[in-house]
């Protein structure tokens, strides 16, 4: 016989082994959604469903109706989601065909109404619609599936509901719509849903910003915005000033005007606008490789040199260019983080300042209001960073849009001064902050602190902010994804849906599912729930519990 004590460490050991084989058998036991949620992201406004089960036909035909459903944008965007619902599916399977058999399908067309035939593309376009889908029974008027909007971009965000709708189911190998039928009546919460990619810390090829912008369409955010410059790079042509690209980190690291255009026209296709950047007057730096008057000193680099006419005179040069690129009626200045150093350092502006009876604080403003003017006389509205606001918000342009970045409560102080604003506290929704947890981006609430309802209406929504110094080609979409999708059912889905006590229960399972839903689509897309943005899985599992 065993004594006890060896005997105890076998019982152990057989223990631990038997947890261990339960473990594994029910970690193969099958992931099974909480049929009580409802698996579609952003969550709609409206929406009932029934309890039937549609099958949808791989060879699914379009038919439009309305002012706008002979649009380019509306078509193209109908074969682009046939492709990514139909991906398992060809047609006919070759077993049916060999037999001779023809499937009846429950949903064999999708039809659109499309009021309005304009494609104009700009702040507070509607985007609102309408999602139908029923079996065809003889006693349905509409029957099978139909998006109604009053506007191309409406549809397509219609379409992309109705591609999550559908699933490929693997038994019967076709794609079916589980909890028919379906009435969805949608539209965005706040007019602005934007995604910053900064292009200046790491160089992005064009390819990679369209899968970025390809992505966003798919969680409904409408903007992005482009900080193409920095003071570490200028990787854009400016046939105005040729040589400001020379401050590209080389010269395979730029982008040229028809690649600018090319995006624009790549995202307009999908809905979302571009909003470019040229911050002024810090980070600056790279502009002086082409143009080294720019600088204060060779030896003293940024702010810009606020003294010279030539320093303005470029800064017109650029947006002229620039506004024959991007037809977004908001263009962003920055303005953040100036030091003003330089300016008080170097003897010909330090002699400027004082022949102007100026303070550095003083240039600061003259130079953010002179670039302010600017681009208002090419028929932009400015955006910038809040430290505008909270410098010198009496002086600054009353359609200015202060961007928050810094923390809570600037939007609350800046729509008490009657501008506009757009939230992105960087505690919460700065991407490069790979501490901050899917929680934490799903909870941030724009409106926070404002209740007065015309201050509310201020409030234009918000952006995460993907800043590049960590995150580059090999990374760059794991940062962005998923959390980005928490900020993006924030700013789409009616507040009283967003605000569950129990966000574990009740948005954790559905932003898995979305998750994984990038997973397919060709999003590198990171697990959920870790503890650190971007990680890989540190264990075996399924896509839907990570």
């Amino acid at each position: 016989m065993l004594p006890f004590s060896q005997n105890s460490h076998y019982i152990l050991s057989f223990l631990v082994l038997l947890l261990w084989v339960s473990h594994l058998v029910d970690s193969k036991s099958g992931f099974e959604l909480d049929e009580s949620l409802t698996y579609l992201w952003p969550l709609p406004s409206e929406f009932t469903s029934g309890n039937q089960t549609l099958t949808v036909d791989p060879t699914l035909s379009f038919s439009a109706f309305g002012k706008g459903g002979n649009s380019k944008i509306l078509i193209e965007g109908f074969e682009r989601y046939k492709k990514i619902i139909f991906k398992h599916v060809s047609g006919i399977s070759l077993f049916d065909k060999s037999r001779g058999i023809r499937s009846v399908y429950d949903i064999s067309e999708l039809r659109f109404i499309v009021n309005s035939d304009s494609e104009e593309l700009q702040l507070g376009v509607d985007e609102s619609y309408t999602l139908f889908v029923a079996k065809k029974d003889g006693k349905s008027i509409v029957g099978e599936a139909t998006i109604e909007a009053n506007t191309v971009y409406g549809a397509l965000r219609g379409l992309e509901t109705f591609s999550q709708l559908c699933a490929f189911d693997y038994e019967t190998k076709s794609v079916q719509i589980y909890k028919a039928p379906w009435y969805i009546k949608d539209k965005p919460r706040f007019a602005f849903r934007g995604l910053m990619l900064d292009t200046s810390r790491h160089y992005l090829p064009i390819d990679v910003i369209k899968q970025i912008i390809e992505s966003m369409s798919y969680a409904k955010l409408n903007v992005l915005h482009w900080h193409i410059i920095d003071e570490e790079s200028f990787p854009l042509e400016v046939p105005s000033y040729p040589k400001l690209w020379n401050g590209a980190y080389t010269k395979w690291e730029r982008y040229t005007i028809e690649d600018a255009s090319e995006i624009v026209s790549f995202a307009k296709m999908r809905g979302i606008n571009i909003m470019a950047e040229v911050d002024v007057p810090g980070h600056a730096e790279s502009w002086g490789a082409g143009y080294p008057d720019l600088w204060p000193s060779s030896t003293c680099r940024e702010p810009l040199d606020v003294s010279k006419n030539f320093t303005f005179d470029l800064i017109s040069g650029i947006l002229s260019d620039m506004r024959k690129i991007f037809p977004f009626e908001l263009f962003h200045l920055g303005g953040d983080e100036v030091h003003t150093d330089c300016w008080t350092s170097t003897p010909h502006i330090k002699q400027w300042l004082n022949d102007q009876n100026m303070t550095a604080k003083d240039a600061y403003q003259y130079f953010v209001l002179k670039a302010q003017e600017i681009a208002i006389s090419k028929n932009w509205t400015t955006v910038n960073w809040e430290e505008t606001f909270n410098s010198f918000p009496s002086k600054l342009n009353p359609r200015t849009i202060v961007h928050n970045w810094l923390g809570p409560g600037v939007c609350p102080r800046a729509v008490a001064k009657g501008f506009r604003c757009i939230f992105s506290n960087q505690g919460a929704w700065y991407l490069d902050h790979l501490d901050v947890p899917w929680n934490e981006v799903y909870s941030a609430e724009p409106l926070e602190g404002i209740n007065n309802v015309s201050e509310q209406n201020l409030v234009l929504g918000g952006e995460v902010c993907m800043w590049g110094e960590t995150a580059d080609t090999s990374d760059v979409q794991q940062t962005i994804w998923p959390r980005a999708a928490a900020a993006a059912e924030r700013l789409w889905s009616k507040r009283e849906a967003v605000s569950a006590r129990n966000i574990t229960l009740t948005i954790l399972p559905r932003l898995h599912y979305f998750r994984c839903l990038l997973n397919r689509r060709g999003v590198q897309a990171a697990p959920v729930t870790n503890k650190y943005a971007r990680q890989p899985p540190i264990v075996a599992g399924s896509c839907y519990e990570q």
